[in-house]
């Protein structure tokens, strides 16, 4: 059954859909996905074109917006929106530490989890828009991980796409994961210089509370254990629009006195373990490295590897001379596993998915240059999640595609440019920029 409720401005509509677990076996075991239909209240009435909208990520449910805010509010302007959670993720028959142990142990686990890649999603939103469109192809709008997925759909099933919008999200055709860290750590390095030329007092706080971590065994209320490379990981947040001044205020209130000395405040450690916990999306510590797995080799805990290349990243060795502490970007280890209750029991999970050698293409090389789909894509200068060179190298390898490249706006664009970014873009898609 559809329930249909409002909101300010807005008619919602609840979505479920089944399909199937493996698409190349469609009379197998089936999964329940969930999407939100959004339309302007003054149009629900309307025979309006749909415009799919797949988030962020991977491992994170659509938005839970409020009315029409940003880029819902202009794609309402003309698109009924459909809101999907990826498999996995929302309501979309959720995996996390307390559902996958229906699978079985860590091997069926991670077995199952092959099939929450860019691929699996394609395929389940070709089986839905039948229901949904009656056949119609739609304008797609995927947002960094959803551009991946974007760029998968182009690979397998163009023929759904009536036109294509990137936010954020080319990925390279063919880089190893081992490549994209390579790429990541010198531009979180940027981010983080330019967070200390704007905050400089950050600096002396950020190796403070290093010099604390490394000396103290500092568990957080939830349970989680704050190493000082946990610490350091909160630099996640230096590649939004706000992620600056979101870490400053963060710091800035880090330590407050007590009758035993100086400790981490607790109002520290509960906005800390808000921005560490991956208990909200779980999914994403799970499959972030698979998600460049398209051949022979394991990721074998890539950025983990690669991080050690970079021994400017080493907080004690920083302590020990002069040097700044880095932070560091977007990227998942193995120590994770370890200090997070939400992750603890999926340590093992994340040790086999990581050493996989069986991973398909994600990209077809030969379609995407004989494209025929309006394509057009947001690049980010300097994004820190996503490498501009290698967005650039897809965007020359897909036919016809046009990029608006600005550094107007960080990685999520999408959200703080809102209307802007989907105006400028739709227009360029029409030719009309």
């Amino acid at each position: 059954m559809t329930l249909s409720y409002r909101q300010p401005g807005v008619v919602l509509t609840d979505r479920r859909f089944t399909v199937p677990l493996d698409h190349d076996h469609p009379g197998g075991e089936t999964i329940e996905l969930y999407a939100r239909e959004v339309v302007a209240s003054d149009k629900a009435h309307q025979d309006l074109p749909w415009l799919l909208y797949l988030q962020g990520g991977p491992g994170f449910g659509a938005d839970r917006s409020v009315g029409r805010p940003g880029w819902l509010g202009r794609a309402l302007k003309e698109y009924r929106v459909l809101l999907l959670d990826q498999r996995g993720t929302g309501h979309s028959t959720p995996a996390n530490r307390q559902t996958l142990p229906l699978r079985g142990g860590p091997a069926e686990q991670a077995h199952y989890l092959t099939h929450f890649r860019a691929d699996s999603i394609v395929r389940d939103c070709e089986a839905i828009r039948a229901q949904v469109t009656g056949g119609a192809p739609w304008t797609v709008l995927g947002q960094s991980f959803g551009g991946f997925c974007l760029t998968t759909y182009l690979s397998l099933a163009p023929e759904g796409l009536a036109t294509a919008v990137i936010t954020g999200g080319l990925p390279s055709l063919d880089a190893h994961a081992d490549d994209v860290y390579r790429a990541a750590f010198p531009r979180v390095e940027r981010k983080v210089t330019a967070h200390y030329a704007r905050y400089p007092q950050d600096a002396e706080r950020a190796r403070r509370i290093a010099d604390h971590l490394l000396t103290h065994d500092v568990v957080l209320p939830n349970g989680y254990r704050l190493t000082v490379e946990a610490f350091q990981s909160l630099g996640i947040v230096l590649g939004t629009g706000d992620g600056t001044h979101r870490l400053h205020y963060l710091l800035e209130n880090a330590f407050v006195r007590t009758p035993q000395g100086f400790t981490l405040s607790d109002a520290f450690q509960e906005q800390a373990q808000g921005m560490l916990s991956y208990a909200r999306h779980p999914l994403y510590a799970l499959v972030h490295e698979a998600i460049y797995g398209q051949d022979a080799r394991p990721t074998a805990w890539s950025a983990e590897r690669v991080r050690a290349e970079f021994p400017q990243f080493d907080a004690a060795k920083a302590l020990a001379g002069d040097e700044p502490l880095l932070f560091t970007g977007e990227s998942i280890h193995p120590w994770m596993f370890d200090c997070d209750p939400a992750l603890r029991p999926l340590r093992e999970t994340a040790d086999l998915l990581a050493a996989r050698t069986d991973w398909t293409p994600l990209y077809d090389p030969a379609r995407l240059a004989a494209n025929d789909v309006h394509v057009v894509a947001a690049v980010y200068h300097d994004d820190m999640y996503v490498d501009t060179a290698h967005s650039l190298r897809t965007a020359r390898a897909i036919r016809g595609l046009r990029t608006w490249i600005t550094d107007e706006f960080e990685h999520d664009g999408v959200r703080t440019g809102g209307q802007r970014v989907l105006d400028r873009l739709l227009a360029l898609a029409r030719n009309e920029a």
